[in-house]
């Protein structure tokens, strides 16, 4: 779980998720230190989040490792990780146009039933196309939602 709580590390999985990537590339991405990077990239194979693939030449024949997300965390159970998820989202949205961010906020009042049936088919629809994996020429996306307790009491009659 630990290896689940750094934006950063998300982030690596998220670009790690279509395409392989080195800790190289991931630091110039990311802006950040690569030796920094290094040791994310490192907790994320430890944890077995990350898999690194077979070594490749660089651009100067060094040896280059490149790294794949092993899918891994869509299956990890991550309680309290929500402030983690908003703030990456946050970072992943950092310098989007608002033309290209579609977002949908809305407020809904639900039985106990209807809560359970929403939540569920929300997550079968996301599984469902976690199952489908990637369109070969498919853009990349990311999808956010949020579904939670709406702190909005009844007005008063």
């Amino acid at each position: 779980m630990r290896a689940l709580s750094s934006p950063l590390r998300l982030r690596v999985l998220r670009l790690c998720a279509f395409e392989s990537r080195t800790n190289k590339e991931l630091a110039e991405l990311l802006g950040v230190n690569p030796g920094t990077m290094l040791h994310h990239v490192r907790t994320l194979v430890q944890t077995g989040y990350l898999a690194a693939e077979p070594e490749r030449s660089g651009a100067q024949g060094a040896r280059e490792v490149p790294y794949r997300a092993t899918g891994l965390s869509w299956r990890t159970s991550m309680p309290g990780s929500a402030p983690v998820l908003v703030e990456t989202f946050l970072q992943q949205i950092e310098g989007v146009a608002d033309e290209d961010l579609d977002v949908t906020w809305l407020g809904l009042k639900l039985n106990a039933e209807h809560k359970v049936e929403l939540a569920r088919r929300l997550h079968d629809l996301a599984q469902e196309f976690k199952d489908r994996g990637p369109d070969p020429d498919g853009d990349t996306y990311s999808l956010f939602t949020a579904f939670h307790p709406d702190d909005n009491p009844p007005a008063a009659h």
